[in-house]
């Protein structure tokens, strides 16, 4: 098994998660301004919501995301250190990871989220086709 490839496509999609929690939002609010039905489907906003309830859960409970841990655990099985590893590995991790004390990082994602929260008020969801 190449445990360094999956290390990497699971970092990708990681990364891809924090960019649709992220990028989401953006989306919301500019798809709200140019008039794009499909920001407010509920299928996208529901997800969008999930996303970013679920980063603040493990972050208040202290867990650790499983993408992480099964990242780290198919680098060790590779051989690899937990933060060394391929060109994509370092620049991802360099975006993705700061260090900071574990209340900094709840009290961001909860901010996000009560962002998320009011965004689903201010542009409430339709279902599709409406």
């Amino acid at each position: 098994m190449n445990y360094s490839l999956f290390a990497d496509i699971i970092l990708l999609v990681h990364f891809a998660i924090v960019l649709f929690v992220v990028g989401g939002l953006l989306l919301i609010v500019l798809g709200n301004v140019m008039s794009w039905p499909w920001v407010n489907t509920t299928w996208f906003r529901a997800l969008h919501l999930l996303a970013i309830l679920i980063v603040v859960a493990e972050s208040l409970l202290g867990i650790e995301c499983p993408l992480t841990t099964l990242e780290n655990w198919l680098r060790i099985q590779a051989g690899q250190g937990v933060y060394q590893g391929s060109f994509i590995q370092f620049w991802v991790h360099q975006v993705m990871f700061y260090s900071a004390p574990g209340w900094v990082f709840a009290t961001v994602y909860a901010a996000f989220a009560a962002l998320v929260v009011a965004a689903w008020w201010r542009w409430p969801p339709r279902r599709s086709g409406a």
